[in-house]
């Protein structure tokens, strides 16, 4: 075992001169000091080398430029204005922070037991062909530029960290009664209906690719054969009794409300009147619980289900409907709070750099030779 340099200094300062003896001169362990520290140094430095198309390291794990202009490439729309050099390396910058949340998440999974097993992604990878041709989902496949490994590798990454955020986070919310008791109290206001209100949810799709996707396949329309196709799956599904909130988490091109299982919340009377004409008679010829054929207007096509209708007058705490509404809007809150904290802690306990930031900032937002962050960037240990 080494033993530490800077201990045996302070060791050879602190012995006295005995009577007899030689006394070492003070320059040699000071040299052999600085040799040592010098070496360390050279060593952390070597270490936290890496190549140009290094982009980040998390705990050790590289993250590389083309796995971010991979993810980058599915976030534009190829047909659209190009974006500004600002704009490009700002959603890079967005990417790649995210895919250093997600290997921190991962990591944590892999410690904790939860990484997905084989069968599990096998049954979500056959869920999401499900309702393709297999020249369809190979057409897929090409048009966002990824293989059937890649999107295997992807989905276990999903559904690893889901499995730790449920563990760690979602199984540890609790609403009680007081918390809805309080909270109608405290927001009477809000269930006060005003005039008629129509509780209503959607799936959208449009045929020309969308610069982004939310819902849970990646799956997008981009011409109007395939629009229409899958418009005809959606509601061959649905009359096979699919559940509307899952195709529309699943399938809906509209980024705002597929997160939501397509439920818009509730559209008053006057709002549906300022709508397309064609889109208010649909509604308006709705009963509570009932899908309309898919209509079509300028933007795309809309399927639209009508979850329930609203008569003016205070709605009661007693009211079932009243109480779910309240307990999902705590539930939300109280979720995308403890995720907020988990990664903050998960973040502060990893070693990441950024080398792509630390770019940015030396060059003032102008990266060289396409962005080769890691080839100009200082090298900087791991914190």
């Amino acid at each position: 075992m080494v033993a530490n340099p800077l201990r045996c200094l302070f060791q050879v300062r602190a012995k006295r001169a005995v009577p007899g003896r030689v006394r070492v001169p003070m320059a040699k362990p000071i040299a052999v000091v600085g040799l040592l520290v010098v070496a360390c140094v050279a060593a952390c430095n070597r270490q936290a080398q890496h190549s140009p198309d290094v982009w980040a390291v998390v705990n050790g794990k590289e993250i590389h430029k083309d796995e971010v202009e991979k993810y980058y490439r599915t976030r534009i729309n190829p047909e659209g204005q190009a974006p500004s050099q600002e704009e490009a390396l700002s959603l890079k910058l967005n990417v790649l922070d995210e895919l250093i949340n997600n290997e921190i998440l991962i990591e944590r999974a892999k410690k904790l037991n939860l990484e997905a097993s084989d069968g599990e992604v096998e049954d979500k990878f056959t869920e999401l062909k499900s309702p393709y041709t297999e020249d369809e989902f190979q057409r897929q496949l090409k048009e966002r530029g990824v293989s059937v490994d890649d999107l295997k590798r992807d989905l276990r990454r999903q559904l690893s960290i889901q499995k730790l955020l449920n563990r760690e986070v979602v199984a540890k919310i609790s609403i009680t009664d007081q918390d809805v008791a309080d909270f109608y109290n405290a927001n009477k206001a809000q269930f006060n209906v005003a005039e008629p209100q129509f509780r209503i949810a959607q799936i959208v799709v449009t045929p020309r690719k969308e610069p982004q996707i939310r819902n849970r396949k990646n799956d997008d329309a981009t011409n109007e054969a395939e629009a229409q196709r899958k418009v005809k799956m959606l509601m061959d599904r649905l009359n096979s009794g699919a559940d509307f909130a899952q195709l529309a988490m699943d399938y809906s091109e509209d980024m705002n409300s597929a997160v939501t299982g397509g439920d818009m919340g509730y559209v008053p009377e006057s709002a549906l009147n300022q709508s397309d004409p064609a889109l208010k008679k649909m509604v308006l010829g709705l009963k509570p619980g009932q899908v309309g054929p898919p209509i079509q207007l300028k933007e795309g096509y809309r399927i639209l289900k009508l979850i329930t209708r609203e008569s003016p007058g205070l709605r009661g705490l007693a009211e079932p409907q009243v109480q779910q509404t309240i307990r999902d809007t705590l539930r939300n809150r109280k979720e995308q709070l403890l995720r907020a904290a988990y990664l903050a802690i998960a973040r502060d306990e990893a070693r990441s750099t950024n080398y792509l930031a630390q770019q940015v900032i030396e060059t003032a937002g102008k990266l060289p030779d396409g962005g080769s962050a890691a080839a100009t960037t200082k090298s900087v240990g791991q914190p």
